[in-house]
């Protein structure tokens, strides 16, 4: 759960925000990206990760998961942001536009509308984990938690390092006042993507709850 979507060119608007004179030339090719990301130094890493984001398909994540343990703090950001922009594209002009719609009427807490339109994107294209990662964000801000349980479940079944769903589950389940549950969600998405300081919070939160449980008993 939780992203939303993103322009395709992000990743470059935040590589020229931030020291864009202190980054090399961008990679021409898919084969020049890839020797990139095994360059020593950050700021190339970090172009080679702009630019798989960018041009890259689903079959790329993985090299994009292996830089969220890159040893720079920029590169790993840039590798998490990127994933997002990897998952969000459908392949499917039409289906990312009714993405874009729904995330708009989600925002606006025009919740049932968003459902709508989402059961119509995974119904259209059952395969795009994104779709259902969408649908139970909406499902979680509407209160249906069982919902929101089931489609997290069909992400996983399609992408199973879906670091948004994992945590999602866990943030759920704490709603659900099942923290021992949320505490198993949590971690996993942990060991996916340690870089996502709020559900660090969360985690060390269900910790001192399941403590004062214990306690109390």
């Amino acid at each position: 759960m939780k992203k939303l979507d993103a322009g395709r060119s992000i990743l470059f608007a935040l590589l020229t925000a931030v020291a864009a004179p202190a980054f090399p030339e961008p990679p021409q090719s898919r084969e020049q990206a890839l020797g990139f990301l095994a360059s020593q130094d950050a700021a190339t890493r970090a172009e080679a990760v702009v630019w798989i984001a960018n041009r890259g398909g689903m079959a790329d994540a993985a090299l994009l998961h292996e830089r969220l343990r890159d040893e720079s703090a920029f590169v790993r950001s840039y590798a998490e942001q990127g994933l997002w922009l990897l998952w969000t594209r459908s392949g499917d002009a039409e289906v990312d536009r009714e993405m874009a719609r729904a995330t708009e009427l989600m925002q606006a807490g025009r919740h049932d509308e968003a459902i709508s339109i989402l059961s119509q994107v995974v119904k259209k294209k059952p395969d795009f984990a994104e779709g259902w990662n969408r649908r139970a964000t909406v499902y979680y801000l509407a209160g249906e938690y069982q919902k929101s349980i089931a489609d997290c479940d069909e992400v996983l079944k399609r992408n199973p390092t879906h670091f948004g769903a994992l945590s999602g589950l866990g943030q759920i389940y704490v709603r659900l006042e099942r923290y021992e549950e949320s505490l198993k969600w949590f971690q996993r998405a942990l060991e996916v993507n340690p870089n996502m300081i709020g559900v660090e919070i969360n985690l060390r939160e269900v910790e001192e709850l399941l403590k004062k449980k214990r306690f109390a008993t």
